[in-house]
């Protein structure tokens, strides 16, 4: 199933706080909020790529681990309000310290209004390619620095970066590099190779 759009009147917008509010009522659905206020119904990820997911959070982690003095990450339940009045969610996703750290608490708690600097999408089975290339294109517009698009299904991941073309990396015997942003950071690719 690929994603459902759920209408939203322009004449009755829903408000930050009611979407946190509707979304923690219905935790069993994936919602996101565009640029334009509709909502967007995903739905959840098959066991493959769950599995490839939680490889992603642990591979990071132990990197953040490590590195816990350059910000924080976070997981695909986590949504950021974009300056374009959309409400987005990365599978993984990292923010500079001094940038979470200048939110208020209760900023942090909901949706926090910053845009992550590194984001990863990860394609299922159900999600549309050009849907999500169009989401990365989106990050970047946003303020995102460094995006992946890993792609398990056709093998090929993308780099985005601000005012770079995009980088196609093609086969998973490759490694992806977290630049000068994520010092340290690479992702090898066959570490998410299902046996």
């Amino acid at each position: 199933m690929e994603e459902v759009i759920l209408k939203i009147p322009e004449h009755y917008p829903m408000t930050d706080d009611e979407l946190f509010e509707l979304c923690v009522a219905n935790k069993e659905l994936r919602i996101e909020r565009d640029e334009d206020g509709q909502l967007i119904i995903m739905s959840p990820a098959g066991g493959i790529t769950g599995n490839i997911n939680f490889k992603l959070i642990t591979i990071f982690g132990e990197w953040m681990e490590k590195n816990s003095h350059l910000g924080y990450g976070f997981d695909s339940a986590t949504g950021f309000r974009l300056q374009d009045k959309s409400m987005r969610s990365p599978d993984v996703s990292f923010v500079k310290k001094e940038k979470w750290d200048a939110l208020t608490l209760e900023d942090q708690e909901k949706f926090a209004p910053v845009c992550p600097d590194f984001v990863i999408e990860l394609r299922s089975k159900s999600d549309s390619l050009l849907q999500l290339k169009n989401k990365m294109e989106k990050w970047i517009k946003n303020g995102c620095q460094l995006g992946w698009l890993i792609d398990p299904i056709e093998k090929k991941s993308y780099i985005y970066k601000p005012d770079l073309p995009i980088k196609e990396v093609n086969g998973f015997d490759n490694t992806l590099s977290g630049e000068n942003l994520l010092s340290g950071f690479e992702l090898d690719l066959s570490r998410l190779t299902i046996k």
